[in-house]
């Protein structure tokens, strides 16, 4: 899947500063306006703050908003100094990849095509000839992409089974790389998006991210009532999200 370049850079042009303070702690944001009902917010791995707002929004609503969430995101950013840095894959022989939770180490073998294959504590990568790291991320990525087309749609199928008494249907699925979300739902298109980085984590922590966007059909906000619904099908989502915490 590409994404054309041209469009994100219009899409930072439109960001605008701005910065509040609150309780004595200075949050600087970029904001936009764009065709959405609500206002929303992501908080960035560098720490970076985006608002995108309702085309009529004053900028005292979205100055307002970014305060009522102040210690939201000074909690998220003292999540983000606990994480350990991240460090770029390595391709080497021995190298540990991540599938489902856990970490297999990356053996090289001769064979007759590219294939890769799963074997006890292993990843095994088969090839023809030899493979440089350009050929092996390649060859990797493609079968991580294999394996989230498969998973992914089966697991939102059980998950959305699970919360059948919610009464809505099953919405449709995308998968794609994002460096900041693990998943969204779109009020625009009823789809929700998953992070392909989640076939990574462990299968408790993929349903814990479909339930949580399930929950958005029914509830846009992160209130209390949108909580007590997650919390209703993942009892244990606060320390699921700690473990994802630790991917990203």
């Amino acid at each position: 899947m590409t994404v054309s370049k041209e469009p994100q850079r219009r899409q930072q042009a439109q960001l605008r500063p701005d910065s509040i303070e609150c309780n004595g702690i200075a949050i600087p944001f970029r904001y936009c306006h764009s065709r959405r009902r609500t206002l929303g917010m992501t908080v960035r791995p560098d720490k970076s703050v985006i608002v995108r707002a309702p085309l009529r929004t004053s900028l005292g609503d979205i100055r307002d908003f970014v305060s009522r969430r102040a210690a939201w995101i000074a909690r998220v950013w003292r999540e983000f100094d606990g994480r350990p840095p991240v460090l770029p894959q390595s391709y080497d022989s021995g190298a540990t990849f991540f599938f489902q939770g856990k970490g297999y180490v990356l053996t090289l073998e001769h064979g007759a095509a590219e294939s890769v294959v799963l074997r006890g504590g292993s990843l095994v990568v088969a090839a023809p000839g030899k493979l440089e790291a350009p050929d092996l991320r390649r060859i990797v990525d493609t079968w991580y992409w294999d394996q989230a087309r498969s998973i992914f749609p089966e697991r939102e199928i059980e998950c959305h089974r699970r919360m059948e008494a919610e009464g809505f249907p099953l919405p449709p699925l995308v998968i794609r790389p994002m460096k900041s979300r693990w998943g969204s739902y779109s009020y625009r298109t009823g789809r929700i998006t998953l992070n392909l980085h989640l076939i990574k984590a462990s299968p408790a922590c993929l349903d814990y991210v479909i339930i949580h966007e399930l929950c958005h059909v029914r509830v846009r906000h992160h209130g209390p009532g949108f909580w007590k619904l997650v919390e209703r099908y993942v009892p244990d989502h606060a320390r699921l999200r700690k473990q994802l915490n630790g991917i990203m």
